[in-house]
């Protein structure tokens, strides 16, 4: 037996699809077919806010500079704005790389529902609905690669093959 994907909810192998407590086995499916929900404007929102909290602080630094030269005050002020500008310029370094693992990770996530469905025992079943992409994909490739393997090669090829009627006229 192969394993294909496995985690604490969802398994995938050669022989049956396991999700939380139900099994199906990989002879009893017929297809395989993904969903898409409309997405989620809380994630978007999210992804904003991040971006806006990786420019203020250059917003800051360049707003700063822009202060010290038009107040026009002695050298050692105007040096001390500007120097304190470019720390918090800098500060943005370590600040960014924490917040870009956040957006990552939010790409990663995927600002959608996503659902797999089967065609078990002639009805339509739900296996897995999940907002992270991520994992969405690699169980969906698992689940993919689990039923072809499972297809004997003659039945692969005829599902293959267009339909009479249907194809290109020559």
């Amino acid at each position: 037996m192969t394993t294909y994907y496995d985690d604490r909810s969802v398994q995938v192998t050669s022989t049956a699809i396991r999700v939380d407590d139900r099994t199906y086995p990989l002879a009893e499916i017929s297809l395989v077919w993904h969903r898409r929900g409309s997405r989620s404007w809380r994630v978007l929102a999210g992804r904003g806010a991040l971006g806006a909290a990786m420019a203020g602080p250059l917003a800051a630094a360049v707003l700063g500079v822009g202060l010290a030269i038009w107040l026009d005050r002695s050298t050692t002020v105007t040096i001390a704005i500007v120097g304190a500008s470019v720390l918090v310029g800098l500060a943005v370094g370590p600040v960014a790389d924490f917040l870009f693992e956040l957006l990552d990770r939010s790409y990663a996530r995927g600002s959608r529902q996503r659902e797999l469905w089967v065609r078990w025992q002639g009805r339509h079943v739900l296996l897995l609905r999940t907002g992270d992409a991520l994992r969405f994909g690699q169980i969906y490739r698992a689940v993919q690669r689990a039923v072809e393997q499972a297809t004997p090669p003659a039945a692969a090829r005829a599902a293959a093959r267009p339909a009479r009627g249907r194809g290109r006229r020559s």
